[in-house]
């Protein structure tokens, strides 16, 4: 039984180089979950990861079980956003709003969610998971760039962004940032750390 990986079947999405370049991101499934604040020191950012991350493998071992399809779990990503674009160069973590995101193979369903949901509900009694919600995002054009470093060192790289290459190349924003963790942050060194970071955009 081949496993699906996401990574592997788009890499045009999850493999970009280190420049900006511009992407046609068609609708993919996310399992999904809505918070606000810093990151690093929000107790429901933690409680969004640990509950979509059990879900996700209650559903890759479920579908395997019954639909006979296995995959990789997705890699963790954020969809971040701030009444202000500026707060995300300026780093003004606690204004910024989230939506917490693990990509979906197309045989995932809702239906499949709302089992799963219950399945962890039922063994880890973690509540949290009651507020995933099913997320088909279809972001259209967008620039992206694959970042290498510490979360905390992406600002630069939005603002050249934001202020040269969105205006060199008469682009607006339209959608929230996006982010894509390829690394795992509790074993990977911050300097060594690798995130997609994309926008979605309109041509002006």
């Amino acid at each position: 039984m081949d496993k699906f990986d996401i990574k592997k079947e788009r890499p045009e999405l999850y493999a970009p180089g280190t420049d900006f370049t511009l992407v046609e991101v068609p609708e993919q499934n996310f399992i999904a979950m809505d918070g606000q604040g810093n990151p690093n020191t929000s107790p429901g950012y933690a409680a969004a990861v640990e509950a979509l991350y059990s879900v996700a493998y209650t559903l890759k071992f479920a579908a395997k079980r019954a639909l006979g399809h296995d995959s990789v779990v997705g890699p963790l990503e954020g969809l971040w956003r701030a009444e202000n674009p500026a707060d995300f160069v300026r780093g003004n973590k606690d204004s910024w709003e989230w939506t917490m995101l693990i990509s979906q193979p197309e045989w995932i369903t809702p239906a499949l969610l709302d089992d799963a949901v219950a399945q962890v509900l039922t063994k880890k009694g973690l509540e949290s998971v009651e507020k995933i919600d099913w997320l088909p995002l279809a972001e259209g054009l967008s620039v992206q760039i694959l970042h290498k470093g510490s979360y905390d060192d992406e600002a630069p790289v939005l603002a050249r962004l934001h202020n040269e290459f969105m205006p060199e190349n008469r682009l607006g924003f339209n959608g929230d940032h996006h982010e894509i963790y390829l690394s795992d942050p509790r074993r990977t060194a911050p300097e060594k750390l690798k995130t997609i970071l994309r926008q979605p955009v309109r041509r002006l």
